[in-house]
């Protein structure tokens, strides 16, 4: 996404063992960090974690996520990126852990109505499906 000139975004199951990440900005259990090399200092993307140092309403914050613990990632310019399964989904998962979006469980609000992939709301992050 940063090749393309895109803003990467995660959503983040805050409430998975092992997270750390500020709790004040967390909604619905889920946190959506901006991961860009803008945004954060240190970034660490590794098999298991990944981390950084980044500011939230101004204070320095170290957040360290589990990497079982991502439930998307999507670019913030055209919405476009993947859900991943997690223990709660219903949607078939292919052998990578990836899940079709169209088959996303009503736990990870893909903010896509069922009429397209207009927005649900204002200001919302969606997904489309890229094959």
């Amino acid at each position: 996404m940063t090749d393309n000139g895109q803003t990467p975004h995660l959503v983040v199951d805050a409430r998975a063992a092992g997270a750390d990440v500020p709790a004040e900005f967390v909604e619905d259990g889920r946190i959506v960090l901006n991961v860009s090399y803008a945004a954060t200092k240190n970034l660490v993307i590794g098999n298991d974690a990944i981390t950084f140092e980044a500011r939230f309403g101004g204070r320095a914050c170290e957040v360290w996520i589990p990497a079982t613990a991502v439930l998307a990632i999507y670019a913030r310019e055209t919405g476009e990126g993947m859900m991943f399964s997690d223990s709660s989904s219903t949607g078939d998962a292919s052998a990578d852990g990836a899940t079709d979006t169209r088959e996303a469980s009503p736990a990870v609000d893909s903010g896509v109505d069922e009429v397209g992939d207009r927005p649900s709301g204002p200001d919302r992050p969606h997904l489309r499906v890229v094959k």
